[in-house]
């Protein structure tokens, strides 16, 4: 928790108490633990709006990307429909 240990801790809610009296303290606290909540819970909507950003891009990279292969396999599936030759149905080969 920060690097403060346990003594330290008291030693900072003493002095707290002691500048603050009794009646601010838990005011003070309860202001401070609804901040901290607050913080996080933004942080942890900005995590998951960057997330879903990502994830967004990735998925219309994929796209494009099966896009990409779908036209040039089109596009080699009529190149090789041109390329074929044409058979001669009606020719027989004749061995002598």
């Amino acid at each position: 928790m920060f690097g403060i240990g346990m003594q330290e801790l008291l030693l900072i809610l003493a002095i707290a108490l002691i500048v603050l009296g009794p009646k601010k303290l838990p005011e003070i606290a309860r202001a401070l633990g609804r901040g901290l909540s607050e913080f996080r819970r933004a942080t942890s909507e900005l995590k998951e709006s960057i997330d879903l950003e990502e994830n967004i891009e990735e998925v219309e990279q994929t796209s494009k990307v099966e896009k990409e292969i779908s036209n040039s396999k089109q596009k080699e599936d009529k190149g090789e429909a041109e390329e074929l030759p044409e058979e001669d149905i009606g020719k027989k080969d004749i061995k002598g």
